[in-house]
């Protein structure tokens, strides 16, 4: 199961705003790419690696976007971000501290 934080909901919509600005469609493309880094994440999280303690990272194919996420080993997967990758690592550590 995933659990998208707040915070990342609104970098799925930022992202996705402004790619959809850039060309009709692209937008909901994102979406669909970030969704399918979901699926792969909720069927294999341990196939991820750690980037910071038990943060992991996953790569949404087709867009330079990075989905950071922690799987508590029960099947509980919590999304802390959906950043580009040229956003500074201060953003993802900030959230996944607290």
């Amino acid at each position: 199961m995933i659990v998208l934080k707040p915070e990342a909901a609104v970098d799925l919509a930022a992202a996705s705003g402004w790619y959809e600005g850039k060309r009709p469609g692209l937008g909901v493309e994102f979406l669909l790419e970030a969704d399918r880094a979901f699926e792969r994440i909720d069927n294999r999280p341990t196939g991820y690696a750690r980037i910071h303690g038990e943060l992991r990272r996953a790569i949404v194919r087709r867009f330079p976007y990075g989905v950071f996420f922690l799987t508590d080993g029960l099947g509980l997967v919590t999304i802390y971000a959906v950043l580009h990758h040229r956003r500074s690592p201060a953003e993802w550590q900030r959230r996944y501290v607290g």
